[in-house]
Order: structure tokens, then C-alpha cells, then sequence
């Protein structure tokens, strides 16, 4: 009899506790989830960079596709999504937005500098130099990264990194019947 009324004692404690005004119970007003967050968001193009600087590349191209949606296409947007494509590997997205976010603004130097390492990622040293030029002009050379880079390019451009083929001299040996060897005289 004693479990049998502990038993009962159980359960009238829980249905009351059910049917307590608190805790996680629905609201009243409505059967639905809670709608959005009320304020502000925060901007795109911050977080954007936030992430890029973590190396998180892919979801800091969302967040500065999301600012493109709020603000419109800036040249500060532009230049950050050709950075983020060009952190991932999308060259030539890469240098269609950064050639549009120079043609947006001539005179924005983050635009030209990231322009001018697409170019140079994709072997177009000296196409690289010019845009490296226009950068460094535009800084009043004020940017060691922008120095290094027109140099790194007008070295490339006048010396390039392939070695040249040696015209040497070979000789045709003969082996056996039908067979000949080719050799290259040092």
C-alpha cells in the first residue's frame, strides 16, 4: 500500500508541475515560434573581414555578399569579394570584380594592389607591374607591401623564371641491329 501511494503522490506532483505558469511552457498569445530578432544586424563587411582574417575564405564571401545586398555594390565591397575569391583560388572572378571595383573608384588602392596579385598569381608579370605601378602612386608610396610587390613583379617581368633551352649537341649510337641511343655531349 505504501509504494501504491507514493506511486500516486508521484504523479499528482508532476501533473501540477505541468500545469504551472512558468518554465518553457508556449505563450498564450500565439501557437507559433518566436519571430526574428529585433535591431540591428551587424555589417556585413565587418564580419566579412572578421572571417577573412580567421581563414574562414567561404563564409566571409556570404557575409560580403550579404553586405552587397544591404549596401549595393561599393568598391569596399567589390574589393572584398575579389579578396575573398582570390583567397580561394577563383582567379578569374577574382580579377572580374577587382577590375570593377577599379573602374567604380580610380583612386582606391586596396582595389589595385589585390588586382595587381591576381595578375600575378596567374603569371601576368608585367600586366601585374602596371596595375603595381598605379597602386604605388596612388599610396605616394607609403605602403612597404605595395613597394615589395612592384618589385617582386618588375623582377619577374624582366627575368623569368624558366631557364632558357641549351642548344647541345647530341650524338646517335648504335646498339645492335635496329637499336640506337641518343646521347648529349656536356
Amino acid at each position: 500500500m505504501a509504494l501504491r501511494a507514493r506511486a500516486l503522490t508521484t504523479a499528482l506532483i508532476c501533473t501540477l508541475a505541468a500545469c504551472s505558469p512558468g518554465g518553457l511552457g508556449p505563450s498564450s498569445e500565439t501557437p507559433y515560434a518566436p519571430g526574428t530578432a529585433m535591431g540591428e544586424g551587424v555589417d556585413g563587411l565587418l564580419v566579412g573581414h572578421r572571417l577573412m582574417a580567421a581563414g574562414e575564405y567561404e563564409l566571409a564571401l556570404k557575409a560580403y555578399y550579404r553586405a552587397a545586398a544591404d549596401q549595393g555594390a561599393t568598391v569596399d565591397v567589390l574589393s572584398a569579394i575579389g579578396s575573398a575569391d582570390l583567397k580561394l583560388g577563383r582567379l578569374g572572378q577574382a580579377e572580374q570584380v577587382l577590375r570593377r571595383a577599379t573602374e567604380k573608384d580610380e583612386t582606391f588602392v586596396p582595389a589595385w594592389n589585390n588586382l595587381g596579385v591576381v595578375l600575378m598569381e596567374q603569371n601576368k608579370p608585367a600586366e601585374a607591374a602596371r596595375v603595381f605601378r598605379i597602386a604605388y602612386g596612388l599610396d605616394s608610396g607609403q605602403s612597404d607591401a605595395i613597394r615589395q610587390n612592384l618589385r617582386h613583379a618588375l623582377a619577374k617581368s624582366e627575368k623569368p623564371d624558366y631557364d632558357p633551352p641549351e642548344d647541345r649537341p647530341f650524338k646517335l649510337v648504335r646498339r645492335g641491329v635496329g637499336e640506337y641511343l641518343l646521347l648529349t655531349e656536356r
